[in-house]
């Protein structure tokens, strides 16, 4: 039986649980068996948190909850389950009571922002043709372009979700930034992680997409949380 904590992975916009695939290998390799990535429908922050919370009570144990981008929000609302450990942030909104993403992000706008482009159904895409250099610059043109043509587009008004009361405040926290991020400031993330005073601070020369750009390093955090909270 192993005595790391189950992982539960969640992921933000313009993606799917997928795009955790290369951190999911790198951690199964250092020896975490018990791992899982939500599938969020994108619908509102309500029905994200709801749709991770289910899955967190079907695990039997503590549970470390991992979040990037937008899914730093998911995190944050879902994270208040009692066998929710602590929270990993990976180039990832971490809003405050009352805060949602789409105003952090208007506060100080991100290198892309003008790359998102809504549809007549209230969809919000980001450009096909914008996309390796918006979301994921450090990573080669066929696995961007894979991305862009398989992008999961939120509803529009979920941009403008508020978080309501952030597990952050209560759980042990690690944080990644992004230096090139180009989704979110990235002077944001390190305003958002600041506050938050996390037991570990990683700071990457990556883009939006870490989490497959840098897979090692980000799954490395992972690691120093599991283990900080095994110890």
């Amino acid at each position: 039986m192993s005595e790391k904590p189950a992982v539960v992975l969640v992921h933000g916009f313009w993606g799917g649980a997928a795009h955790w695939s290369k951190v999911i290998v790198e951690l199964h390799r250092r020896g975490f068996t018990d791992l899982h990535a939500v599938e969020n429908p994108l619908t509102s922050l309500a029905d994200d948190a709801e749709r991770t919370r289910k899955m967190v009570r079907q695990v039997d144990g503590p549970v470390l909850l991992v979040g990037h981008s937008y899914g730093g929000a998911v995190i944050t609302e879902a994270g208040d389950l009692p066998n929710v450990a602590g929270l990993v942030y990976i180039a990832a909104f971490a809003p405050d009571a009352g805060e949602s993403p789409g105003q952090i992000s208007q506060e100080l706008p991100p290198a892309a922002f003008e790359n998102i482009a809504p549809d007549s159904d209230g969809y919000l895409w980001l450009k096909q043709d914008r996309f390796h250099e918006s979301f994921c610059q450090d990573l080669d043109a066929d696995e961007a372009l894979v991305m862009a043509v398989t992008q999961k587009a939120p509803l529009g008004s979920t941009f403008g979700d508020n978080v309501t009361s952030p597990a952050w405040k209560k759980k042990p926290v690690w944080y990644q930034v992004s230096a090139q991020d180009r989704m979110i400031h990235p002077d944001n993330e390190r305003r958002m992680a600041q506050r938050m005073n996390p037991r570990k601070i990683v700071e990457l020369d990556a883009g939006h997409a870490s989490l497959a750009s840098q897979p090692g390093p980000v799954a490395d955090l992972i690691e120093t949380a599991a283990d900080e909270l095994g110890s």
